[in-house]
């Protein structure tokens, strides 16, 4: 096996590589942003190049928020009533000179106050070293307030500070952190890197696990697989309804579900949509189903009996159902809108 760029870190090398040559050149930007897919290691390479500068890898790693403790910590934050999160922004920070500035909130976002805890401690020197790393990991999920109060901080950062942000969605953010920011794109791994990724961990490139991820290590390893077919199969008999195929009522049972589920996100089943519609879509250019062969039957039948345009429609509504979910619009009510408007477009 040939050696990593950056220790247990698979796939995106032309973007690991270009990393790694800054460091020894001592020539690195002090702004830049990592867009991709989710669960493709943006977060991981962010904090992977930190360690390279900084030392202490296992201390940078307690950042990591797929750890136990950490969704420990974000989901009780979730309960916090919003003047309380306010009161106390959220930032992960096991070593003194790496902070983690994460999501907060049921709607995840990157808020105004953790922006103003940002540039509070930008000002600190470096406790080892020369440098300090602050990771804002989605930045995508900023509000405007947060956003122009990190373009301050972008325009005229301290010479010992290194931000680092990650987003999915990197069109989303404002030009001007665009143009202050060095950007990589980076992209789902190709099934060899993914197969290689599955071994280390033990799993072979048939397994489930492996098929949904398509390409993201970070999803192969957080995937409940059980709540996941618990949310497709929702998702599905959705489609079904939505392409005229089921009785509305079939779908009623699950939005009741759904709605009355204080645990479940809007985005979850949003995720969902897309990859079987995605899927939907291979099918009508007569391609296998990508990450779900074993419902290749259902989605033969909701491919075969929709349009190319209601597939695009579709595809926008989740589109907007992705905004309207940052809004905290009631979950039920979101996928009954969505099914009756695209009940009407199939016809």
């Amino acid at each position: 096996m040939k050696e990593r760029i950056f220790p247990d870190f698979h796939g995106n090398s032309g973007v690991a590589q270009a990393l790694r040559n800054m460091i020894p050149q001592d020539r690195i930007p002090q702004t830049l942003l990592l867009a991709g897919p989710e669960g493709v290691g943006k977060a991981t390479l962010a904090r992977r190049f930190a360690a390279a500068l900084l030392g202490d890898t296992g201390k940078i790693e307690q950042d990591d928020l797929s750890l136990e403790g950490n969704v420990e910590r974000l989901a009780e934050r979730e309960k916090l009533p919003s003047e309380k999160r306010a009161d106390d922004p959220l930032v992960f920070s096991a070593h003194p000179d790496f902070l983690t500035f994460p999501p907060d909130g049921p709607l995840r976002q990157i808020t105004i106050q953790q922006m103003r805890l940002l540039k509070e401690r930008a000002q600190f020197s470096p406790l080892k070293g020369r440098r300090r790393v602050f990771l804002i990991d989605h930045i995508d999920r900023a509000n405007e307030q947060a956003a122009n109060s990190l373009l301050k901080i972008l325009e005229e950062p301290p010479a010992h500070l290194v931000v680092v942000m990650t987003a999915e969605n990197f069109a989303d953010l404002l030009p001007t952190i665009r143009s202050r920011s060095l950007i990589f794109h980076m992209t789902a791994l190709r099934d060899e890197e993914m197969a290689e990724f599955a071994k280390t961990r033990g799993w072979g490139v048939t397994e489930r696990r492996v098929l949904l991820a398509a390409g993201s290590p970070g999803l192969a390893v957080t995937l409940d697989l059980e709540l996941w077919d618990t949310r497709r199969k929702r998702m599905v008999t959705l489609l079904e309804v939505a392409s005229g195929q089921a009785h509305f009522s079939a779908w009623v049972k699950h939005s009741e579900s759904i709605s009355t589920s204080k645990t479940e996100k809007l985005e979850f089943y949003l995720k969902t949509l897309y990859m079987l519609l995605e899927d939907v879509l291979l099918l009508r250019e007569g391609i296998a189903p990508k990450r779900n062969p074993d419902l290749r039957e259902q989605l033969s039948r909701i491919a075969g009996g929709t349009t190319l345009e209601w597939v695009r429609k579709a595809t926008e509504k989740v589109d907007e159902l992705v905004e309207f979910a940052r809004r905290n619009v009631q979950k039920g009510v979101a996928l009954d809108a969505f099914a009756v408007e695209l009940r009407k477009a199939a016809g």
